[in-house]
Order: C-alpha cells, then sequence, then structure tokens
C-alpha cells in the first residue's frame, strides 16, 4: 500500500457495491477493504439481511453507481438495513472511455479515494426539516429550471441527480441545511 492519503484513513466498514469490476477497482486502491457484492439491481431477501448485520457489526458504506439503478439499490438497502454511511460519485466522474457505461469502477484512482473518504451518513432522526414549500422557495420543484438547479446541488453536495420528492428525503435523511443549500445555490 502507498503512503499519503491511503495511509491516512483505512476504512473499516464494509463497503458495498454492485459488481466484480466496482470490487476489483476497490482492490487496486484498498488491498484490504472489505466490499460486499450486489450482483447488481435485482437484491435478494437473504442479501438484505446479510447486509443488515454486516451494517450491526461492522458499519456499511454504499458505494453505488451514479445512475438510476445504483440510487434504486441504495435505497432498497437504506430502507432495509436502516442508518448506513453513503459515498457518492459524480456521474461525469464515473464514464467509460467509450462513453457508453457509467460505474464506479470507470471513475480513477483520486476521484473513488475522496469518495470513500467524504461520505453521508444517514439517519432516522433528522435534525433539519426541510418541507416541500423550502424546495418551492429555493425554485427546486415547480419551476423551468428546478431540475438545472437539483443537478447543481446534487453535484455539489455529491448526492447524485435527484426528483422532487427523492431531493427532499435525501436533504433530511443526510441532515443537509437550508442554509448550507443557500450557500450552494447563491440564494437568499
Amino acid at each position: 500500500m502507498e503512503n499519503g492519503i491511503l495511509s491516512k484513513y483505512q476504512i473499516k466498514e464494509v463497503v458495498v457495491v454492485e459488481g466484480y469490476h466496482d470490487l476489483a477497482k476497490l482492490k487496486a486502491i484498498y488491498e484490504t477493504i472489505d466490499v460486499y457484492i450486489t450482483n447488481g439491481s435485482e437484491i435478494s431477501i437473504e442479501t438484505l439481511k446479510e447486509l443488515k448485520l454486516l451494517n450491526e457489526k461492522r458499519g456499511l458504506i454504499l458505494f453505488l453507481d451514479p445512475d438510476y439503478q445504483g440510487e434504486r439499490i441504495r435505497r432498497i438497502i437504506n430502507d432495509y438495513v436502516g442508518e448506513t454511511k453513503h459515498a457518492f460519485l459524480k456521474k461525469k466522474d464515473c464514464i467509460s472511455k467509450n462513453k457508453k457505461k457509467v460505474g464506479i469502477e470507470h471513475a480513477k484512482r483520486d476521484v473513488i479515494i475522496k469518495g470513500l473518504t467524504s461520505f453521508y451518513m444517514s439517519s432516522n432522526s433528522t435534525t433539519t426539516n426541510i418541507e416541500f414549500e423550502d424546495l418551492y422557495r429555493l425554485n427546486l420543484i415547480g419551476n423551468s429550471n428546478s431540475k438545472a438547479l437539483r443537478k447543481q446541488l446534487g453535484e455539489d453536495l455529491g448526492i447524485g441527480l435527484n426528483n422532487g420528492k427523492t431531493l427532499l428525503k435525501k436533504l433530511n435523511m443526510f441532515n443537509i441545511s437550508i442554509e448550507q443549500i443557500r450557500d450552494i445555490l447563491g440564494s437568499d
């Protein structure tokens, strides 16, 4: 293992990814990392039970592709398992060389390291209480440029592109404040 950032942060949690290529990419960076593969979007109840047990024993970091299926898997696991850590990569950092695929396995080493060392903790109890009305006031829903603003916010926060309902859930789940949102969007 190399010196530098890797020696400063050892991953003690189990990292959950979608496939074997993701596993290979992470093992090339972190030799001793423990990785659990979901084998794609079909998550069995047995897999969810194992992940729940692993989360109770070691903790989980959900590190899934920044696409629809990755977000779907993240939601299924989080809803079943409870509080976990969530690491995100920007979609633009995960595009294959031929520009046809999106996935963790296509990200560069430094992007993966940054993603795994700057995660969000999900929580069942929230300290913020953002509501749909707040999203309207911030033009994140109900406006002609809402999608572009949600994209900007998702990229800056590292939580991906979301529709209004999912954005609201993530903002509250990760305890992101209205002030943080306003700072990113440059609004009052």
